[in-house]
């Protein structure tokens, strides 16, 4: 089941592997993306910290670490080409796969009807 935060992320895990992007409402908001900074493999983030950097025509932005973890895999594809973000925000435009300790922990953030309200 795929889970929402209030800074436009999605999140979605499987075997305690959370990926991580950004929701189709936050790619439209940015405009066309033309940069992005990803965070190193092996990194430890703390929920809040500040892990990716989006940078459009229209507005830099931060991506915050939803939960406790560690990065495990990066899309270098979004490196290469940005606009893939804002052609496919919630498939091949993922950002990062983090390991987390405890996947019941998302039960926290906004299912997809709460989200559709957040947005509306």
């Amino acid at each position: 089941m795929t889970r929402y935060t209030e800074d436009h992320e999605w999140l979605e895990e499987e075997d305690g592997i959370v990926t991580v992007g950004i929701t189709a409402h936050a790619a439209e908001q940015l405009g066309d993306i033309v940069f992005i900074e990803l965070p190193a493999v092996g990194a430890e983030v703390k929920k809040g910290d500040q892990v990716a950097t989006i940078e459009s025509v229209k507005a830099a932005s931060d991506i915050l670490a939803p939960l406790d973890g560690e990065i495990v895999e990066i899309n270098e594809t979004i490196v290469e080409n940005p606009a893939l973000v804002n052609e496919d925000p919630t498939g091949e435009g993922w950002f990062f796969r983090m390991k987390i300790e405890d996947p019941a922990l998302l039960e926290e953030f906004l299912d997809e009807d709460a989200y559709r309200e957040l947005t509306e």
